[in-house]
């Protein structure tokens, strides 16, 4: 789950990012395991430099995130200096496609493919949960990954927001209708024959798919903030699904055929769902 895989971020940045700084330019640092184990993302980015780099710009174009981390390693030194050092270790590996260095000395890292976000959060929720899987009501007909979403607490309760009035104006509204309409693809991607495997995260390349995909990049460092705010955050990637949800299916339109973009854009309503999920509970509607 991804209160799992982000948790301890917070910690690790406040008591180490200055020391996990100091070592990449004095030890070098080594950034070929970022791409060990899948593309490149902010949470892999965050564990290399210390510190989850955070979204820049409106991703349209490209996906760039931003990463103060020079100025953090510089220790007297010009950050620029520092900034052109970490750069260039990381300018030509696997799912990073540029890095530019800011007059500030901040580091600006440009994925290649920002859909890797979508693969890593959902491959990070299918497994079932350790030793209470077994315990749920209804586990063996369940899926891990709907197992996963009945055992979530959520990092801030639903009932903050109220289900009524149903209008855009309701946030409450708002959130519960998005994680419904990520859950109602689910249900009609299987209806239309959408298959599930064969995700290409670089398919995700419409402007509303990416919007959702820097949404999802704020995550790691949300997490690792002391004020992640996030009944603000579940917001703006509510609105974010529903754009891409409403102009960018996820199943097809008429008699057309399903293709590979459908199916990743199944598993972007995926991943929407486990976070608004981890962020709100299991108490969001499938259905309104």
């Amino acid at each position: 789950m991804i209160t799992h895989m982000y948790g301890r971020a917070r910690g690790h940045v406040r008591e180490s990012v200055h020391d996990h700084a100091r070592w990449l330019v004095w030890r070098g640092g080594w950034c070929g395991w970022v791409v060990s184990v899948g593309g490149v993302t902010p949470a892999r980015l965050g564990r290399f430099l210390g510190a989850p780099p955070v979204p820049s710009g409106s991703w349209e174009r490209e996906a760039a995130l931003a990463s103060p981390i020079a100025l953090k390693a510089a220790y007297g030194r010009p950050p620029r200096d520092v900034a052109e050092e970490l750069a260039a270790r990381l300018r030509g590996r696997e799912g990073i496609a540029a890095v530019r260095v800011q007059p500030n000395g901040f580091l600006l890292i440009v994925l290649t493919t920002p859909g890797e976000i979508v693969r890593e959060i959902v491959e990070r929720d299918s497994a079932p949960l350790p030793d209470r899987a077994d315990q749920l009501d209804g586990a063996a007909s369940g899926s891990p990954a709907d197992q996963n979403d009945r055992e979530r607490a959520g990092r801030v309760p639903s009932p903050l927001w109220p289900d009524l009035p149903r209008t855009w104006d309701n946030p409450g509204f708002v959130v519960r209708f998005a994680h419904a309409r990520a859950a109602a693809v689910r249900r009609w991607a299987r209806d239309l024959g959408v298959p599930w495997e064969g995700f290409r995260p670089e398919s995700l390349d419409d402007p509303r798919d990416r919007a959702v995909l820097r949404a999802l990049a704020e995550l790691p460092s949300r997490t690792a903030s002391r004020d992640p705010a996030w009944t603000a955050y579940a917001e703006q990637l509510a609105l974010a699904y529903h754009d891409a949800h409403e102009r960018a299916p996820a199943t097809p339109m008429g008699d057309g055929p399903p293709t590979e973009v459908h199916t990743s854009r199944l598993w972007l309503a995926r991943a929407v769902q486990v976070v608004l999920v981890d962020i709100l509970g299991p108490a969001l509607p499938d259905r309104l």
